[in-house]
């Protein structure tokens, strides 16, 4: 689907309303005919002596009158036009959220923040714009200089029009051409406010990090460079329309002065009275405005369809990850998982992801993954939840295999506390309720208390109503870990996943949680991504992984007994406890 359709698209479910206000606008402007043609009549009346007291004064009155009903129409056609501009404006932002929630990670890895964020906002104000000032504008030049020409041509003379209209075409060219350069300006001006939108939310989001390393002078160049940049682009396309308006309004004044010099000549040889003279000069001040509408609608059209464009690309995207046309509706789990020779390369490279994974875990055991950083442990976790597609037959959940299933029923029965323990800027409450509707306060309270953060909550002045800020700022880490375990554990789902959810709490914490665990989960899959020994030693399972393969398998004590990396990460792990209570 092109750009032009893609607009199509949205206008179209509003084309009567744009129906109606372009009707009443083309109303509008045939009512502004009357005011030169009045005034010339009254012109010439007073000229010949024919126009008494009363008859200016019901001209007035007329005036007065054409003026209330343009008023009138002109708050009609803004509600029609206008409004359905909005109406737009919002149908686009509803399409736009809901194909980025649709689509994959991959897609949120190759594009940044600042991006995404102006297609949300400079790109649908732009294309607000054009379906309503933008449309408004067109339309009401085009309709205006038709009828204006007309009228000077057919009610007063042809061969005057004909002179004075002579610039005219000068302007058609130039706005195309200028069109044309607007439009790849703004595009650059667009990705250049998106950069910037990027840099601050990076910059936000990394203030600790760069205050700690005393980075903010080097933060600060890097952002002048990246504002200097926006700032220059704004600048290119702000002289384009700055170098546009001007010209239009010369071609304007050109058309004046040929009508004043030709008109004038005409009205002294007598071929047009004095007061068709003054009309027809009014005709060509009513034209200044639109030619320069043309200019200005031009220019709002040209960034409007860039945007559009934009926005297309967003909406033409499709997910990689995605249910097939006959997947099955996957029964409540009892929380089987087998592996079969799984092998996964990422889909953005050939670098080799898992190699020939072989896994059983049973309802009611604990498979615990261990391995350095890059062995392949998220990527794991990733397939069981469907971020990536596996191959076919590589992974079954209770006898069904993963890539059958549908995606939504995967992933609802799969609990799951990633690494980064992302908390909305909401109540601890509502954080924990998190995809549960109508939970009560008791429900809430007993997850937290499994996950041993109960007593840090009901020590906060507000307890479970406490706002925990933008990403859980105000909770340290260990206290947004162990809201987002409550979080998991409230869904009570047949397969649990802790991705390194325990890394930022104290041993004898960790030790309390994996016992709640054991205890409510004690006939449920759980599935344990791990640095620390203590937090894996007592599953039934333990892999290490190495390079995207099994390095080694069993439990805690026949890995010991293989002294192999296991067992050097366990003495390591000792060595660091003795030297820490020493």
């Amino acid at each position: 689907m092109n750009s032009q359709d893609v607009l199509k698209k949205y206008i179209n479910k509003y084309k009567w309303l744009y129906l109606i206000g372009i009707m009443v606008l083309l109303a509008v402007d045939y009512m502004q005919l009357f005011i030169p043609k009045i005034t010339g009549s009254v012109t010439d009346g007073i000229k010949d002596g024919s126009m008494t007291s009363e008859g200016i004064l019901q001209m007035v009155m007329l005036l007065i009158g054409v003026a209330v009903i343009m008023g009138l129409c002109r708050i009609g056609w803004r509600y029609c036009i206008i409004g359905s501009a909005r109406k737009v404006e919002r149908d686009v932002r509803e399409d736009l959220f809901e194909k980025w929630v649709t689509l994959d990670s991959q897609y949120f890895n190759e594009h940044k923040t600042g991006n995404l964020m102006a297609y949300a906002t400079n790109d649908l104000n732009a294309i607000r714009m054009m379906v309503g000032p933008g449309v408004i504008t067109i339309f009401d030049a085009v309709i205006m200089t038709v009828m204006v020409i007309g009228q000077m041509a057919f009610a007063i003379d042809l061969k005057l029009t004909l002179v004075a209209i002579l610039p005219m075409p000068l302007i058609a060219l130039s706005s195309y051409y200028f069109g044309r350069i607007i439009k790849k300006r703004f595009k650059q001006k667009q990705e250049a406010f998106a950069l910037l939108s990027d840099k601050v939310q990076e910059s936000f989001s990394g203030i600790k990090v760069i205050k700690s390393f005393v980075q903010e002078y080097y933060d600060l160049q890097d952002f002048d460079e990246i504002a200097e940049d926006n700032y220059t682009k704004n600048l290119k396309l702000a002289k384009l329309s700055a170098f546009l308006n001007p010209l239009v309004i010369f071609l304007v004044g050109s058309s004046l002065l040929i009508s004043i010099g030709y008109g004038g000549y005409l009205t002294m040889i007598n071929e047009i009275t004095i007061g068709e003279f003054v009309a027809f000069n009014q005709y060509i001040l009513m034209l200044s405005w639109p030619m320069q509408a043309i200019a200005m609608g031009i220019n709002t059209f040209a960034q409007g369809m860039a945007s559009v464009k934009r926005i297309d690309e967003v909406l033409s995207e499709t997910s990689q990850v995605q249910d097939r046309e006959d997947a099955e509706v996957l029964p409540k789990l009892e929380g089987h998982i087998r592996i079969n020779h799984l092998n996964f390369n990422f889909p953005d490279n050939n670098q080799p992801g898992l190699k020939d994974i072989c896994l059983e875990v049973k309802p009611g055991e604990t498979l615990a993954v261990l391995g350095r950083t890059g062995s392949g442990k998220s990527t794991l976790v990733n397939l069981l939840l469907r971020i990536y597609n596996a191959p076919e037959g590589s992974i079954f959940l209770d006898e069904t295999d993963i890539m059958d299933a549908k995606i939504q029923d995967v992933r609802k029965q799969i609990g799951y506390v990633p690494q980064d323990n992302f908390l909305f800027s909401d109540t601890i409450m509502n954080n924990i309720g998190f995809g549960v509707d109508h939970i009560s306060r008791e429900t809430v309270e007993e997850a937290a208390k499994k996950a041993d953060v109960h007593k840090n909550i009901i020590d906060f002045p507000h307890q479970y109503e406490t706002v925990v800020g933008e990403r859980g700022t105000t909770l340290s880490g260990g206290q947004k870990q162990r809201v987002s375990i409550a979080r998991a554990l409230i869904l009570d789902t047949p397969i649990l996943i802790l991705d390194d959810s325990l890394s930022a709490v104290d041993t004898k914490t960790e030790e309390l949680i994996l016992n709640n665990l054991k205890e409510v989960r004690q006939d449920k899959t759980n599935i344990i991504i791990a640095h620390r020994i203590s937090t894996v030693r007592h599953a039934e399972h333990i892999v290490v992984l190495e390079n995207g393969h099994i390095a080694e398998y069993g439990d805690h004590e026949s890995l010991l007994a293989v002294d192999g990396i296991y067992a050097e990460m366990y003495r390591k792990q000792q060595l660091e406890e003795e030297i820490s209570e020493a």
